[in-house]
């Protein structure tokens, strides 16, 4: 009840001068004579009194001539005298006497006052009404620390967004809501019950505002008299007249007289927005959630204020494309608003990119609860630890505490109750909580060896390369790979060297102990065979060759025109043979499977011992025997006059052989002491032709293994929820704190399952990041489409009376096809029933 006091009763309005006379007081002093007229005691001073009230009763307005003739009749006591008011008479308020619509600035006290209800019915009992005449009624409204009479309501013109020339006037108070002003429209446009409406508000400047909020109040919303309320009515096919969404089809007619089978209905992918199109889908197939949406459930329950929320936008904008894909008017439809919305509260979703699935679906699970959630102020609330009390205690006050912040639709359909269990690894302490959660994220068993193709090239030049496939440790050593492959080989782990070869030239060579989670599934290794003992002393030299061919040069650049072709090689050179000569003739035998005999030509040379010693052609030799300096060879001096010659015949080089940097595109001298000196073999374009085999080159031949595909073996959905209750020990980055040794630990932890859902969202975590790599596990999950049972994973006591059902059937699934780089997400969804606990 509230007690309307005359003292605290303010004149005029809350607008300042705007609003002046807007309002009229709520108490108002009569004379003894209006008391002893309605037959109140001495003691009561008026109904502008303390006075117990309900919902505030209205008030009327009386002329106050009229009020003050009646008032002296009142006073005299005579009831044959002439100021006998007559009729309650209140033509001097209204503009007219057709409209009846009250005049603009009236005064209160001098051109009216304000009666209660009950007062006005004594009044008009005793003297009537003049005829025709309306009672002008008033609301009484609840203000800060005060009441007023609204003498003036606010006048609106509605009208519907297909006939905006034909207006109706309609009053309201300040404290009705909006949704009295969407009633009072669909009554005067006589709207079919089952039909949705929505209302807009048109501003001065000619733009439209959606008014949302259905329960905020006119006063609230600041709609003033003369504004206009459009109301908007939502097309059979689910869209809204104002934001018709683009469809696949171009004529609009065929599209709205297309029907077929509600909730069968495609999405259009805009650009890469499939993982967004197949979570909606799945979700979209839920029947609960979408019975609620369908039947606008939702609109009694979106809530505004949240800060947690969008303010309704993402509900509406998931309601509205529910509605277009479950009206039967539409083969497929374009979900832009949606796809904006989602973007605007989600930055990550910006932009046409592929994204995860989950990730989109767990955004907008939360962004529905927190649109729909029925609480509307969260109270803080202290979690608490079990501290030795009962299982079934903790779990009902942590599930109530849940509720009295998160109450919608979301938890009621998918929110179950996880139980953990920490456990310090030093005192023993043991800590239990209880977690609500809204979908299962599993993991997936992941086998400890990963098969790794490779090439394997010898030294044999013979040979052809092979390609193996071995199965080696994940967590393993490049040594490993090398024990692997000398099984199938023959040739032991310590004459290999592995590299990883990418646009015809080494990218990395490995040492052995290098880890092979280096090495990506997709990178190309080769492994080489090489000689033995490099270690020791006088041991071979491994040279690393590529292959280029070279162009004529202009102008003088000796680069230009250097292309490097074909697979590099790991040579193994004597150190007896290093010479540029001895180089040339090792590189041609290892090459002699590939390439052609050159031909011989016939040369002119000094005479033996009649001149300096004999020089290689430019790039074939560099030295007399020594090392190679692996600097630019020397030119051939010219010949020396008057000296004796003789005729021979000799092979006509094919390549020429140069110091090159690591990336073989540059030739440089080696450095003093490098480790690792990089050659190239130069072919002229016109030799290459005609000596060089591309084909023999690129052959290969596959070993035995290639042939054995190793089948992965499925598992089942159940061992991944073993895998997901298996106890494990936290990581160093997420420590646990214990209250009892006070310092952070490596604590053992434990999570249950309490409690299930109506419908249960399972999530396969297949995506598996390290520091050095990321991964999609490509396991093959089975499943049951029928009788999904978890009655042996739910640690809950179940009463013998009533078992808690624990059975799921199948209603979809969203797979997603390829790699982390690419791929496509696709859904089925609706095919058997909807997940829920069955007995």
């Amino acid at each position: 009840m509230v007690r309307v006091r005359a003292a605290r009763v303010e004149q005029g309005g809350l607008g300042g001068k705007r609003e002046q006379g807007a309002w009229g007081s709520v108490g108002m002093r009569l004379n003894s004579a209006l008391d002893v007229a309605l037959g109140r005691g001495a003691g009561t001073r008026g109904w502008g009194a303390e006075q117990q009230l309900g919902p505030s009763p209205p008030r009327y307005l009386l002329e106050n001539h009229w009020y003050q003739q009646w008032k002296e009749y009142v006073e005299s006591g005579d009831q044959n005298s002439s100021s006998f008011p007559g009729h309650i008479n209140n033509s001097e308020l209204f503009e007219d006497l057709e409209s009846f619509r009250l005049k603009e600035r009236l005064v209160e006290s001098e051109e009216y006052v304000l009666v209660p209800e009950d007062v006005w019915n004594k009044l008009v009992s005793w003297y009537g009404l003049e005829h025709d005449q309306p009672p002008i009624e008033r609301k009484v409204v609840e203000l800060p620390s005060t009441q007023k009479v609204e003498v003036y309501p606010v006048e609106l013109y509605l009208c519907q967004h297909n006939d905006m020339d034909s207006p109706v006037t309609a009053q309201f108070s300040r404290v009705d809501t909006i949704d009295a002003v969407l009633q009072e429209a669909r009554r005067q446009f006589e709207v079919p019950p089952e039909d949705e409406t929505r209302v807009w508000v048109k501003n001065s400047d000619g733009s439209c505002e959606r008014l949302r909020n259905i329960h905020m109040t006119v006063l609230d919303a600041c709609l003033s008299t003369g504004q206009v309320v459009i109301m908007e009515t939502r097309n059979k096919d689910g869209t809204w007249p104002s934001s018709r969404p683009h469809v696949m089809r171009n004529s609009v007619e065929d599209e709205e007289l297309y029907r077929g089978q509600p909730g069968v209905c495609g999405l259009t992918n805009l650009g890469n927005t499939c993982f967004m199109n197949s979570a909606f889908q799945c979700l979209s197939n839920v029947p609960p959630l979408t019975e609620y949406f369908l039947n606008n459930h939702y609109l009694g329950e979106l809530n505004f204020s949240n800060p947690l929320g969008m303010k309704g936008e993402i509900a509406e904008a998931y309601a509205d494309l529910v509605k277009q894909a479950w009206s039967g008017h539409h083969r497929a439809i374009v979900p832009r608003m949606f796809k904006t919305k989602v973007g605007h509260f989600a930055s990550q979703f910006l932009g046409y990119q592929q994204h995860d699935a989950q990730e989109l679906l767990s955004f907008l699970l939360d962004g529905l609860h927190e649109d729909l959630n029925r609480v509307k102020r969260k109270e803080y609330v202290e979690l608490r630890d079990a501290a030795g009390r009962p299982d079934e205690e903790v779990a009902e006050e942590a599930w109530r505490n849940h509720k009295r912040r998160n109450d919608s639709i979301i938890v009621d359909i998918f929110h179950g109750l996880f139980k953990s269990t920490l456990v310090c690894p030093a005192c023993g302490k043991v800590s239990v909580t209880f977690d609500p959660f809204c979908y299962l994220s599993v993991p997936l068993p992941v086998s400890q060896e990963r098969a790794m193709e490779l090439f394997f090239v010898y030294m044999d030049p013979s040979r052809k390369p092979q390609q193996h496939r071995v199965v080696v440790p994940k967590a393993g050593k490049v040594l490993d790979l090398c024990l692997a492959l000398a099984k199938h080989t023959g040739v032991p782990a310590e004459q290999m060297m592995v590299a990883d070869v990418f646009s015809h030239r080494f990218y990395k060579l490995y040492q052995v102990d290098e880890a092979l989670s280096c090495i990506l599934d997709r990178d190309d290794i080769f492994v080489y065979e090489v000689a033995g003992g490099l270690a020791e002393p006088g041991g071979a030299l491994v040279l690393p060759v590529y292959l280029r061919e070279r162009a004529p040069p202009r102008d003088g650049d000796p680069g230009y025109g250097v292309v490097l072709f074909g697979h590099p090689l790991l040579v193994s050179v004597p150190r007896s043979q290093l010479s540029w000569d001895a180089l040339y003739g090792l590189l041609l035998e290892r090459l002699s499977s590939m390439t052609l005999p050159p031909p011989q030509v016939d040369e002119e040379e000094e005479a033996p011992g009649e001149g300096p010693a004999s020089q290689a052609e430019e790039g074939s030799s560099g030295g007399s025997g020594g090392p190679p300096t692996l600097s630019p060879p020397q030119a051939t001096p010219p010949p020396t006059a008057n000296r004796p010659k003789r005729k021979c015949r000799r092979r006509r080089p094919l390549f020429t052989v140069r110091p090159v940097n690591a990336n073989g595109t540059s030739e440089r001298p080696a450095l003093p002491g490098e480790a690792q000196p990089y050659i190239a073999i130069d072919w002229d374009s016109d030799m290459k032709k005609r000596y060089y085999d591309e084909e023999e080159a690129e052959g290969y031949v596959k070993h035995e293994c290639m042939g054995h595909v190793q089948r992965r073996q499925p598992v089942k959905l159940r061992e991944c929820v073993e895998l997901f209750t298996t106890v494990e020990t936290l990581e160093e980055e997420n420590p646990w704190y214990c209250p009892t040794c006070k310092r952070h630990q490596l604590a053992t932890k434990k999570l249950d399952l309490w409690a299930l859902p109506e419908v249960l969202i399972i999530h396969l975590k297949r995506f598996s990041y390290t520091r050095l790599a990321r991964e999609k596990l490509d396991t093959l999950v089975e499943f049951p489409i029928r009788d999904l049972d978890f009655s042996d994973f739910i640690i809950k006591p179940r009463a013998d009376v009533a078992p808690a059902p624990h059975k799921y059937d199948l209603i979809a699934v969203s797979n997603h096809y390829g790699s982390l780089r690419d791929g496509h997400c696709m859904q089925g969804a609706g095919a058997v029933g909807w997940l829920g606990g069955r007995g």
